[in-house]
């Protein structure tokens, strides 16, 4: 098992969605994806997405302008 980390702080959409989705492909089944950005709307974006592909949300964590969302694959 691999913890994936990606910093997107500055980013805004659809990078970060992007970026997790790409991270979310190569990760391996039981993999923690650990994405730390800064834009509000992803957010709540890349959570809706965890949960239309199946994933498991870990955590979502911070304030809307700096936080940390792990998922697990």
């Amino acid at each position: 098992m691999a913890e994936i980390k990606i910093d997107i702080r500055g980013e805004t959409c659809p990078v970060p969605l992007v970026e997790t989705r790409k991270a979310v492909r190569h990760a391996e089944v039981g993999d923690i994806i650990e994405v730390t950005g800064t834009h509000p709307t992803s957010r709540k974006e890349i959570p809706m997405a965890v949960e239309a592909l199946s994933l498991t949300l870990l955590s979502n964590e911070g304030t809307d302008t700096e936080w940390v969302i792990r998922i697990r694959r």
